[in-house]
């Protein structure tokens, strides 16, 4: 803790420090402290934050920020060199026009407010543009019962009812549970047994584990979070403002 302190300390005090100490024996490395050396240090390095208490906010600050450049990074990366599972993953299900020239990519969990909220919108915005395709990556972040009805959803689509399914999830106004999401199933004629069993196909473990790598990669820590273009959009948005992006991304590509 001392030496990580003692780095965030401005370059010039630190030499000024270490200036009046005593320099190493001829049979010391040239990078090595005697016990002595370090006791003074540490002893420095106390005092002056006892002074300056506000460095300690400041070197958590600066390493934040660099946290947070390094992840925005590595998000740019892997948004340019991971296009193809972000927008074409076969396992990913879709809706609206399967060769729309736009494709907005949603992140989301069925018990996430914010996510149902939006909703009604999204689907509103796919019928009214036409051209427009909406990509769904199922990201139970909030619980097992949204694993569960992630893991529902997709096992529906054996049985050809993922979107009616996806739809009366995310317009349910009562909460999530595994009651209510078998009861839902039911009501848009999905045979319960069967998809119980197809629940248990270890390829949807696979195709939640891949979602939610990628999410990782692309620095997504909620729902909802959004892909289209070359950005990526967390959080909800207005109507507004998503057929600006939907329109800002169409006219980038002509």
């Amino acid at each position: 803790m001392i030496l990580s302190i003692a780095r965030a300390l401005p370059a010039l005090l630190l030499a000024a420090l270490l200036a009046g100490l005593p320099g190493p024996t001829r049979a010391q490395d040239d990078q090595t402290f005697t016990p002595k050396q370090q006791d003074a240090v540490k002893k420095l390095v106390h005092d002056y934050i006892l002074e300056n208490p506000s460095i300690i906010a400041d070197a958590i600050e600066a390493l934040r920020q660099k946290e947070d450049l390094a992840a925005d990074l590595a998000a740019k990366k892997a948004l340019t060199e991971r296009k193809e599972e972000i927008f074409n993953d076969p396992d990913s299900p879709s809706i609206g026009n399967p060769k729309g020239d736009v494709t907005l990519v949603e992140f989301f969990d069925y018990r996430c407010p914010y996510c149902k909220a939006m909703a009604d919108q999204l689907y509103d915005a796919v019928k009214a543009d036409g051209k427009l395709r909406l990509v769904l990556k199922e990201f139970p972040v909030l619980g097992p019962d949204s694993v569960l009805a992630a893991r529902a959803a997709l096992a529906a689509r054996e049985q050809k009812k993922y979107e009616e399914f996806h739809k009366a999830l995310m317009r349910l106004k009562e909460p999530v549970t595994e009651k209510v999401i078998y009861k839902v199933a039911g009501e848009v004629g999905l045979n319960i047994e069967r998809l119980k069993k197809d629940m248990d196909d270890p390829k949807i473990d696979l195709i939640l584990k891949n979602n939610i790598k990628l999410a990782h990669d692309l620095d997504v820590t909620g729902t909802p979070a959004f892909v289209i273009g070359d950005q990526l959009v967390p959080g909800a948005i207005s109507a507004q403002s998503l057929k600006q992006l939907i329109d800002q991304t169409r006219k980038a590509k002509s």
